[in-house]
């Protein structure tokens, strides 16, 4: 009996030793796999590209640095508001007289329609047109929307 104790205690110790190997050659693979060398990407490309991107990201910011699908949120100044669809389009008319740089959008909100105007990036400069206006139109409002983004420069350098 004592010799069966003898092997078995043997038999345990060699199971241990073998286990004990094993992982520590399983420990060492992975340290060897996470210490693998990284290679390096050379990226040529054009230097006008880096031109392009700085111009659009400029052209579609907001103040806030807010961008949406190349249109960004800024501000507009509604000055007028009618359910007479002739009349609106008068007013408009007599806004693209006085201001003709400015785009002008009509919306149609059941039972109104509401003019629009400016795309302007900060609340100053959409106050600075309400001051304006605040004569010819009475009822000004500022109101925080996507705006279109601003035209580009399209016309080519003579620096090539």
């Amino acid at each position: 009996m004592a010799h069966l104790n003898l092997c078995a205690k043997k038999s345990i110790r060699l199971l241990l030793a073998w286990m004990l190997f094993l992982s520590v050659l399983f420990c060492a693979e992975i340290s060897s796999a996470q210490t693998q060398t990284r290679g390096e990407v050379e990226v040529i490309k054009d230097p006008r590209i880096d031109t392009l991107i700085a111009h659009r990201l400029l052209a579609t910011k907001s103040p806030a640095g807010k961008t949406v699908n190349g249109a960004a949120y800024g501000f507009r100044v509604q000055f007028f508001i009618s359910s007479d669809r002739n009349e609106i389009y008068a007013k408009q008319a007599a806004f693209n007289q006085m201001y003709p740089d400015l785009r002008t959008y009509i919306v149609y909100q059941e039972p109104n329609y509401k003019i629009k105007a400016g795309d302007f990036r900060s609340r100053l400069e959409a106050q600075k047109l309400m001051h304006d206006l605040r004569t010819q139109f009475p009822t000004l409002f500022l109101v925080s929307e996507k705006i279109n983004p601003l035209k580009l420069d399209t016309t080519p350098d003579d620096k090539n």
